[in-house]
């Protein structure tokens, strides 16, 4: 399979939606479909009932990720709740979406992808409904990790109930219809979130996904058929999923604490013991596996795992910077909910556009010089935000950051996707797609918690006009720092495949083209390929 056919043939790790990314699904299997399994024509009646479901199903987690971020000062206000209270609200739900997201993959491809996708989706409902009534910022953190453990089932399935529904000749256009129908849904959550916030309360932007959990029950239960991969092997990796869940969280606790409660309190330090110590024995657990979650040969390949530094960085920069910046728009610049939810919507514009020219140009002269010049153009534009807490209008303060972030991401997306595609074997694509999706996540998910205290923005400040300004305006260099640094490294370390493989004129198909910052109107991370 050629560079940029193989590129068409897995997502990649979200798609950013245009107002932050919103976490799509990858193929869990390559595998798609029993032999002799009948499947679905694009344009049959049942085949659109499909691709509605998948769209809905993966649009509903994706409107609670764009979403969240405008409603953080409402919960601020309206629970009390300080920095690191929000910064939980965001991170618990990264937490254990990141650390069980290969899980749930795996297991629709055991039991049935239509299964744990409806699993998933009643789930993701009935925790949405929690949140919206939690009455303190502790019950809300927690039922934000249970939406979490929905999403984690939810979200790898609607993709991977295309790939196993379809004819082979209809596969792609199904994919492309689901990619940009979900990226319009998805586009549409802060238009939706700001005005359900000014009009009522931040708890309707997870009311909403009761109705739309319902529709896309109702939907999938008569029209979804039922797929699985008849060659899994091996026993579930729950103690790989158990471990990267502590390990994850005990870092997180740490760096989120460790401003307030001190760095050498018994707490923090025995928070980082136990997350290093986690990290150390998933390691050793997904070694010993014979059925790994993560398989650790993977990143053996140096342009798989030059290909993931550079998205843990760049991803970290934009998941720290989209968490703080709604904040700052409606803190200290009085922006309403609704105002600060599209403030990024010009990026919707330009990925939709040039992605696909993008991907085209990446297939001719190879990813090296995209993946290199690309995160630095995103980190200029993160710089560039530093105007915004002037106060001055959106054109002069705000656009042109965001007009510059759309360019760099652009450049590096298309890329990015194909690299991670093409750098391990076919069979593993789906997995490879899954990995780097995940890696983005938890790099929003560090970036979250560490970049504001790296900014100064610690506790009652994060209210405060006069010291949120600043503390943002220091956060942001720091994170175009990081996405430099992403840009050096995909410079030095990415290799163009040879002419025969990149020049055959394949194409990256435009609405195959995802990236993977999980993230909110202005970041979920803070929030996503990867429905």
């Amino acid at each position: 399979m050629t560079w940029s056919s193989r590129a068409s043939a897995a997502v990649g790790p979200g798609v950013w939606n245009g107002v932050g990314m919103a976490g799509r699904p990858t193929p869990s299997s390559a595998s798609p479909t029993p032999p002799g399994a009948d499947q679905l024509r694009y344009r049959s009646a049942t085949g659109r009932w499909v691709i509605g479901a998948t769209v809905l199903g993966s649009g509903m987690a994706a409107i609670d990720a764009t979403v969240i971020g405008i409603a953080l000062p409402a919960i601020s206000r309206d629970l009390h709740a300080p920095l690191g209270t929000l910064q939980w609200v965001v991170t618990g739900y990264t937490l254990t979406l990141a650390s069980l997201l290969l899980l749930g993959g795996s297991l629709g491809d055991r039991f049935g992808r239509k299964r744990i996708f409806l699993i998933g989706a009643a789930w993701f409902a009935l925790a949405s409904a929690a949140c919206a009534l939690s009455g303190g910022s502790t019950q809300l953190i927690v039922t934000r990790m249970l939406q979490g453990v929905g999403g984690a089932l939810l979200t790898p399935g609607s993709l991977a109930i295309l790939e196993a529904s379809f004819t082979p000749q209809d596969r792609s256009e199904a994919i492309g219809a689901w990619s940009g129908l979900g990226g319009v849904a998805t586009a549409a959550g802060p238009l939706l979130g700001g005005a359900l916030i000014a009009a009522a309360s931040w708890r309707w932007i997870f009311l909403i996904n009761i109705p739309l959990g319902a529709v896309v029950l109702w939907v999938s239960s008569r029209h979804v058929p039922e797929s699985r991969d008849p060659d899994v092997a091996g026993r579930l990796d729950v103690v790989g999923a158990a471990l990267a869940t502590v390990a994850l969280g005990g870092i997180a606790y740490a760096l989120i604490e460790g401003p307030s409660r001190g760095w050498s309190s018994a707490t923090v330090v025995g928070s980082i013991g136990l997350g290093v110590g986690g990290a150390g024995l998933f390691v050793l657990a997904e070694h010993r596996s014979l059925a790994p979650m993560l398989p650790l040969g993977l990143f053996a390949d140096q342009q798989f795992a030059v290909t993931n530094a550079v998205t843990f960085v760049v991803y970290a920069g934009l998941g720290g910077v989209l968490f703080l910046l709604p904040s700052v728009l409606q803190i200290v610049d009085g922006y309403s909910a609704l105002a600060s939810g599209v403030a990024l919507l010009p990026i919707t514009v330009v990925m939709l556009v040039f992605s696909a020219r993008s991907g085209r140009l990446a297939t001719t002269i190879g990813p090296r010089l995209q993946m290199g010049l690309g995160p630095v153009v995103v980190g200029g534009g993160l710089a560039l935000l530093a105007l915004a807490p002037h106060g001055s209008s959106y054109v002069t303060a705000v656009l042109p950051g965001v007009l510059v972030i759309a360019a760099g991401l652009a450049i590096t997306v298309a890329p990015l996707t194909a690299t991670a595609l093409n750098s391990v074997p076919e069979r593993h694509a789906g997995l490879a797609s899954a990995v780097n999706n995940d890696v983005a996540r938890i790099g929003s998910l560090i970036a979250v918690a560490v970049l504001p205290a790296l900014g100064g923005i610690t506790g009652e400040s994060y209210l405060s006009p006069h010291a949120l300004a600043p503390g943002f305006q220091r956060a942001v260099l720091i994170a175009a720092s990081w996405c430099v640094a992403g840009g050096v490294v995909g410079a030095l370390g990415i290799r163009n495949p040879p002419r025969t493989s990149a020049g055959t004129g394949a194409e990256v198909v435009g609405p195959h083209i995802h990236c993977a910052l999980e993230a909110t109107p202005l970041g979920e991370s803070g929030p996503a390929p990867a429905p």
